[in-house]
């Protein structure tokens, strides 16, 4: 699919003046598009109402609202496509902010199965071996998920270490293991085949995803997902960073005495190495 400045760019100089000044908007400003609807194109390009919709019409869109939907779509899919709501709405950025970030931690809450979450919480407890997997967005959450579990038990590492592949880590890997996959919108190609291959081999694996990933959820035992959306061009990580959070606290408490046990000792040897500021 061709994208909507790509289109502009290559039919610019074909375009009478009038639809050359709404070019010249649109690719000032792009990010905004979104939240224009045609009259408000019209008005801020300085041209009328026929001239957008005739310009869209030549640019291979049925209707304004079409291109609109694309925007969108391309949004959807993870893409950081801004917009200026906050100034056509009037409302402020921080209360704004505070409201997505609110209906996401809704969202995913809501949508938790209780029993599948207990079956997540006594694979982490119980498995031999955790690895990790979290590419491009997700290595942050991989690596925040990594320290979180080491605090409660051994035998956790992220995949694939620095430079290198996956293959020569996962050839070991069995039943008595456990992977969790972290793999949100705009993931690298390696995720399905990767979920593919450990399923073949029967290694229990969760995946950790936005709620539109429905065509990788089947391929893990099970799936969590928390939404990533924003008021704005990037993704929120805050609902996957407060699932962590839930898993492995939960985790903790499953297993309250060996978990409280490692706490000490780490916290020991955080004073024998005098690793952290103690104030």
């Amino acid at each position: 699919m061709t994208r909507l400045d790509e289109r502009l760019r290559s039919h610019y100089s074909q375009l009478a003046p009038q639809e050359q000044r709404i070019a010249d908007f649109v690719l000032d400003h792009y990010d905004d598009l979104v939240s224009y609807n045609s009259a408000e194109l019209a008005r801020l390009a300085g041209v009328s109402k026929a001239t957008v919709s005739r310009l869209f019409k030549r640019l291979g869109y049925e209707k304004y609202k079409d291109m609109r939907e694309e925007q969108r779509s391309l949004r959807q899919s993870g893409m950081p496509v801004a917009d200026n709501r906050d100034v056509v709405q009037g409302n402020t950025l921080l209360a704004r902010h505070y409201k997505q970030e609110m209906a996401n931690l809704t969202q995913w809450v809501n949508a938790i199965d209780a029993e599948q979450f207990g079956e997540v919480v006594r694979a982490l407890g119980s498995s031999k071996r955790v690895f990790v997997v979290g590419l491009r967005n997700a290595f942050p959450v991989a690596l925040h998920l990594r320290q979180q579990l080491l605090q409660v038990r051994s035998g956790v590492q992220v995949l694939p270490q620095p430079g290198q592949t996956l293959a020569e880590e996962l050839v070991d890997l069995s039943g008595e293991d456990m992977l969790v996959v972290l793999g949100f919108r705009r993931r690298p190609r390696i995720i399905r085949p990767l979920l593919q291959a450990l399923q073949a081999q029967q290694v229990p694996t969760l995946v950790i995803c936005e709620p539109q990933a429905q065509g990788i959820i089947d391929l893990a035992r099970w799936h969590l997902c928390t939404p990533l959306d924003s008021v704005s061009a990037f993704d929120s990580y805050a609902s996957a960073n407060s699932l962590i959070n839930l898993l492995v606290n939960a985790l903790l408490h499953e297993q309250l005495t060996q978990g409280r046990q490692r706490i000490h000792q780490i916290a020991e040897l955080y004073g024998q190495l005098d690793e952290l500021e103690q104030r």
